[in-house]
């Protein structure tokens, strides 16, 4: 059973994003490496020199605005029986919500809590 999501020091992960970078190495409508039917809707990659709970670095969704640090999902992999956050940065709000649509797309395999930083309707 999922958990509600949890809470984000936004300035603390704005404060790494801006000094160590992300990297994308997953293109908008690029295939999932191990599973090719996957095909993410916008860039997604991590944040370098970081680590999150499985052991990776931590992952990012990134779009094509320059909002900052906007959401971040929740996600439970039954998969990799795992639980994870996944940041959403610049992302517009049609972008948050591919982002959720994708993340539940298939939720016997992966679903997802979003938080919001602000109101969605700040970012219209």
């Amino acid at each position: 059973m999922y958990q509600k999501p949890g809470w984000i020091d936004w300035e603390m992960w704005d404060a790494v994003i801006r000094l160590k970078g992300i990297t994308v190495d997953r293109p908008k409508f690029s295939a999932h490496p191990f599973f090719p039917e996957i095909i993410y809707p916008i860039d997604y990659g991590f944040v370098n020199e970081t680590q999150s709970v499985d052991g990776e670095e931590q992952d990012v969704f990134v779009g094509s605005v320059q909002n900052g640090l906007v959401a971040a999902v929740f996600t439970s992999d039954r998969r990799k029986g795992d639980q994870e956050c996944k940041l959403l940065f610049n992302c517009s709000p049609v972008e948050v919500y591919l982002v959720n649509g994708f993340i539940n797309f298939t939720p016997e395999l992966m679903s997802g809590r979003l938080l919001l930083r602000r109101e969605l309707k700040e970012l219209w």
